[in-house]
């Protein structure tokens, strides 16, 4: 039957308290399975573009979101997303595996063999019954209910970008610093797609960059120019550490982290899976509002600021004709706010959240190789290979200053994309897959289709 939303939530709840002791029964089910979808999921995609377009965090968020809305409709402990058919006799372990199942075959056909092996793994012990029957159908029903929400949401739309001349912090090209061809601009499709949680792309507007005469400007441009040069005298070997070890994609290295604190921690089946769906959810929306401000803005990066700075009309800069950064590389978008620095700590937050423990909760992460340079330069070893943290908001704005020390960000955009990455995460954390009946309000949230 059909979730009755005129039901009060705390009233099924307590159905299903007294029925199945959700208590007792979820705690039966461990986060091995969902976490190991996780880890192929991101394989396959990295194999697949290597990150570079949205379709991985994309189809990860819909994984996990599938997976949540058949495991709440076993056993509703959160709120779901947009499916919600209560099956109360469904396996739940084959329930999220035909979810998962579903999605990834839908966006990596080709992959069908490669994610079945992992499938076969959790559906062919389950003895045969209507709970296993039930699942097959709950599962790939809450699959295509998420296909079909996400179906029109410009994912991979192409957006039109017209470069503007050159003028004080208007963004320039660089194809010859960046790698790519001439008039070459990345993600101005990204600027436009569809949010899973935020109401819209430009939900949350970053206030305007310093203005180029000013003093804030000034101090920005000279601290780049000074700790990100590519021969600095002044950047610390921590600081140089830490911007090579910072380049990993946000999606793989943070749904890395998420595996390793959900196994230390215990996480049952549930909560392990809601901690990643509201995380690659946090990442993919960061990532749409944050390039939707870049747009908005169009500012410039440091490897043209500091080259031009004779004609930016700042009295106090001073241009290096032969400045480069740290990795003599720029990616080639605009540059304010850091969109690392956005996705980064968006999912820092969600983890603050979704874990139970706050955000003063220490880790180490783990980074073994990176990029050299810019998407195809090949890999470096990074050496040490960890960095640790006291609380998730720290690293997050270690994560953001990163760029900084890499040259390819002012402080400013660093600083912006990070708090741009807490409100986004505590939005998506605040309404969207919340404990049944904690907010009945927050459980519908919806964007019209």
């Amino acid at each position: 039957m059909k979730l009755c939303t005129a039901i009060p939530a705390f009233i099924l709840f307590a159905c299903f308290h007294a029925c199945t002791a959700p208590e007792a029964t979820i705690d039966q089910y461990q986060a091995t399975m969902v976490s190991r979808f996780n880890e192929k999921i991101l394989e396959i995609a990295i194999a697949d573009d290597n990150l570079l377009t949205l379709k991985g965090v994309r189809t990860a968020a819909m994984a996990h979101l599938a997976i949540h809305d058949a495991l709440n409709s076993i056993i509703p402990v959160y709120g779901h997303y947009v499916y919600h058919e209560l099956t109360p006799g469904a396996d739940p372990e084959t329930a999220a595996a035909y979810a998962a199942y579903t999605i990834v075959v839908d966006q990596y056909p080709d992959e069908e063999e490669n994610f079945k092996q992992l499938f076969d793994q959790y559906v062919q012990d389950i003895s045969e019954g209507p709970g296993k029957v039930a699942a097959q159908v709950l599962g790939q029903a809450s699959a295509k209910a998420v296909l079909k929400h996400r179906a029109l949401d410009k994912w991979n739309g192409i957006e039109e970008y017209t470069m503007h001349p050159m003028a004080p912090g208007v963004y320039a090209e660089f194809n010859e610093h960046s790698g790519t061809p001439e008039g070459f601009v990345f993600g101005a499709g990204w600027a436009v797609a569809k949010p899973f949680a935020l109401p819209d792309h430009s939900y949350f507007r970053a206030p305007p960059p310093p203005e180029i005469n000013s003093e804030a400007y000034t101090e920005a441009f000279e601290e780049v120019k000074s700790l990100g040069g590519y021969r600095s005298e002044g950047r610390t070997e921590d600081q140089t550490h830490l911007a090579m070890w910072w380049k990993e994609f946000v999606e793989s290295s943070h749904n890395k982290l998420a595996r390793d604190l959900v196994a230390k921690e215990g996480l049952n089946l549930w909560m392990a899976n809601r901690a990643y769906a509201l995380m690659n959810m946090a990442i993919y929306d960061g990532y749409v509002n944050v390039f939707d401000n870049k747009f908005h803005y169009n500012h410039w990066r440091p490897y043209t600021a500091i080259r031009w700075a004779e004609n930016d009309g700042n009295p106090d800069t001073r241009a290096d004709l032969e400045w480069n950064n740290l990795h003599r590389h720029t990616y080639p978008f605009p540059s304010y706010p850091s969109a690392h620095g956005t996705a980064s700590t968006a999912a820092m937050t969600i983890l603050a959240g979704a874990l139970g423990k706050g955000d003063a909760y220490p880790f180490t992460m783990v980074q073994t190789e990176v990029d050299s340079a810019g998407f195809f330069s090949g890999k470096m070893k990074m050496n040490p290979s960890t960095r640790s943290f006291a609380s998730f908001s720290q690293a997050g704005m270690e994560a953001s200053l990163s760029r900084v020390y890499l040259g390819i960000h002012f402080r400013y955009d660093s600083v912006e994309g990070h708090r741009l990455g807490a409100q986004i995460g505590n939005y998506v954390f605040a309404n969207y897959l919340r404990p049944f009946g904690e907010n009945p309000n927050a459980d519908q949230v919806r964007r019209s289709e």
